[in-house]
């Protein structure tokens, strides 16, 4: 597998992908990476910093001929979202990823891939490493948690940075340049309940909502895929109102930024319902699949007779609001822009669901370009879940990046690009969370811009990277470098 991935043109940046990927990352837990990432500086001979919530910024002078140019910083993130398909014996937080070559894509087996922003960090290594790539001095800055709440960019204190350029390389379409971003906000809903001993004569199902592609919560938002919790609970809602049924468990999504894939439930259900619940719900699932038939053709929906029936199980009147709550809270697109053509101004993600002993968590991310708009979602979110009962919690919120279509280091990209590729590239706003929003309000008169390679499926195990667009990405950093203005 390493050898096959390190034979990959430029072997400069695949080997470092290697590298990386040889090393567990998970969000909060990145210990091992920075460590990876200070150890590779120190070998190179080059300046090393880490700050006090673990980013590392290690410096590199510039090339001779260079050093009347404007100093830059190149950026990335060390994390990595961590999914992986059910069937999948995979430990994240002890294992490499696997990774194989599959025509014009890198995979991994079963696993997100990390190419976000693995390949971003890996270029910026081999930048570092060049005894002959022509550059001016460079700052490079990989910060940590970018995926759970960018905490490494919102606590890196300003002063530290001397570039007046930053180039962050974690957009995931190479004809892209990317200029603004949506900024994002936590809604976590929580509740307890006295669970109700499971009434007699009573059956119990296990349910299953899986196959859905899943996808980041930001990039993917708008293809209209299917979200496993919404998904699950349109059946509990059908089965409540009709038979009566109660719900003992459900364990459903991952992580925030991940749209769920899977749902598993554990329900109950008067056994005397049994036969017409089992024709219900058949009806429902042709419906959902019918309506999914396009943008999620894998999609699976499995009812399970349980060999023994739940012992406890959350009283009516509390499922009740529960539901309804649930099929009030809003998900996917809620908003178009209508400053940028097909850019989502605003969206929700009901990413995680999980009931059991007594205990509800609903955990959703909220994205918008528009800052108000942003907390008067959340503020919608929060309001369906209090009218239930629920506690409710609005937190970690962060900034979107104001597009600046003046942008001077934009007026450098565009040219080479063309030159490079013979068309000229889609100056965008992307709905993802990029941390230039973030860096910028420390660092105000930092001129800044994204690009990347093409990844596809990121934040699922469908992640895969371009070869081909990776060598296309390659090529440009290294002529963007070479033409930096000067001071």
């Amino acid at each position: 597998m390493s050898q096959e991935i390190r034979n990959l043109e430029p072997k400069e940046l695949w080997n470092n992908f290697a590298n990386l990927n040889a090393v567990p990352r998970p969000s909060k837990k990145e210990e091992r990476v920075v460590a990876f990432i200070k150890n590779f500086g120190k070998n190179l001979g080059l300046e090393v910093f880490e700050d006090e919530v673990h980013n590392i910024i290690i410096r590199k002078p510039a090339t001779a001929g260079m050093e009347n140019r404007k100093p830059i910083v190149l950026q990335g993130h060390l994390d990595m979202v961590h999914q992986k398909n059910a069937d999948t014996v995979f430990d994240f937080d002890t294992q490499g990823i696997e990774m194989y070559v599959d025509g014009d894509w890198v995979r991994a087996k079963g696993t997100t891939l990390g190419a976000d922003n693995g390949l971003g960090v890996a270029a910026i290594m081999a930048v570092l490493e060049s005894k002959t790539l022509a550059h001016p001095a460079i700052e490079a800055l990989f910060t940590v948690d970018e995926e759970t709440g960018m905490t490494g960019a919102m606590n890196l204190n300003g002063g530290l940075l001397q570039g007046q350029i930053l180039l962050n390389l974690d957009t995931e379409e190479d004809d892209e340049i990317d200029i603004g971003c949506a900024g994002g906000i936590d809604v976590t809903a929580e509740a307890e309940f006295d669970e109700e001993e499971t009434p007699d004569y009573s059956v119990g199902y296990s349910i299953t909502v899986k196959g859905l592609k899943g996808g980041h919560s930001g990039i993917d938002i708008h293809k209209g895929l299917g979200n496993a919790n919404k998904i699950m609970n349109r059946l509990l809602y059908d089965g409540f109102d009709n038979f009566g049924l109660q719900i003992s468990e459900i364990q459903g999504g991952s992580l925030r930024n991940a749209i769920p894939r899977e749902s598993v439930a554990k329900v109950i259900i008067a056994s005397v319902y049994d036969e017409a619940f089992v024709f219900d719900m058949q009806q429902i699932v042709a419906e959902i699949k019918n309506e999914l038939k396009t943008t999620e053709p894998d999609l699976e929906i499995v009812f399970e007779k349980l060999k023994q029936t739940p012992a406890t199980v959350m009283p009516s009147i509390a499922q009740y609001y529960f539901v309804r709550a649930m099929a009030t809270a809003a998900n996917g697109v809620h908003r178009m822009s209508a400053d940028f053509d097909n850019l989502v101004e605003t969206s929700n993600n009901i990413a995680k669901v999980i009931l059991g002993k007594g205990k509800l968590s609903v955990q959703c991310l909220t994205r918008s370009s528009v800052e108000s708009a942003k907390f008067d979602l959340a503020n919608e979110l929060r309001s369906a879940f209090e009218l239930m009962g629920c506690e409710v919690e609005i937190s970690g919120s962060y900034p979107g990046w104001t597009p600046n279509p003046e942008s001077e280091i934009l007026e450098v990209l565009v040219p080479i690009y063309e030159k490079l590729n013979g068309e000229k590239p889609k100056v965008v706003a992307c709905h993802a969370g990029l941390e230039c929003g973030i860096l910028g309000a420390n660092y105000p008169d930092i001129d800044m811009i994204s690009f990347g390679p093409t990844i596809q499926g990121a934040h699922s195990p469908d992640e895969r990277a371009s070869i081909t667009s990776s060598q296309k990405f390659w090529k440009f950093l290294v002529e963007i470098l070479a033409n930096i203005p000067v001071k």
